[in-house]
């Protein structure tokens, strides 16, 4: 919710939505209907002014800040349409990071599963501007998945990439979501993208139709 002028909008409105673990799950629309405010909430990234956010059964939106860190850090993982790099780190910094605020050690295994499948194995001392967009995604996209989430959400994962990029990012997500049993959750305006998933909700002024 936020005011223009003396009227109040509402990004998101009467959404009641529910996904099972493993599914996933599109949500398109066109350009300001609300997809990637509903995402950032569904992430907990953004608190609802009305109603509630449940993950396993628990409102998160009643989570203290150490709960919400130990959510993120154990359950989710969140791509960005821009990528939000930390520029003075490598890319093998960018994608461990969120595995040093985690108790057990960086699973070294999976890291070097993730790098080599993301065909970013050759750029880990790389910093994000000597990298392609493509290549800034694919780090991106370790970053999201380094601790193992059940969750993915995605925001506009091809949003910045050409064809070429974009169908390969997508057939990892889908090989990854399929391997896993990860649940997706993908915002994307692009129809074509949207149909690769196994449910598709389209959005339009703040409301799923």
């Amino acid at each position: 919710m936020f005011l223009q002028g003396e009227e109040t909008i509402y990004a998101v409105k009467d959404v009641f939505l529910s996904i099972e673990q493993g599914e996933f799950v599109s949500i398109t629309g066109t350009s300001g209907c609300g997809k990637s405010t509903l995402l950032h909430m569904l992430a907990g990234l953004l608190s609802p002014t009305k109603g509630k956010v449940e993950i396993d059964g628990e409102d998160i939106g009643r989570f203290n800040e150490r709960e919400s860190a130990k959510l993120r850090c154990e359950k989710i993982g969140f791509i960005f349409q821009q990528f939000n790099l930390i520029p003075v780190m490598t890319a093998r910094e960018n994608i461990v990071i969120s595995s040093l605020f985690k108790e057990a050690k960086l699973d070294e295994r999976w890291f070097a599963e993730l790098v080599e499948r993301l065909s970013i194995a050759d750029r880990l001392s790389h910093f994000p501007s000597e990298l392609s967009g493509g290549q800034m995604q694919r780090v991106a996209i370790a970053r999201a998945l380094i601790n193992r989430p059940k969750i993915l959400f995605a925001d506009e994962p091809t949003g910045n990439l050409d064809s070429a990029n974009a169908d390969a990012i997508l057939d990892i997500l889908s090989e990854l979501h399929a391997e896993n049993n990860l649940t997706v959750v993908l915002v994307t305006h692009d129809p074509e993208i949207a149909e690769k998933a196994g449910r598709i909700l389209v959005m339009d002024n703040g409301e799923i139709k």
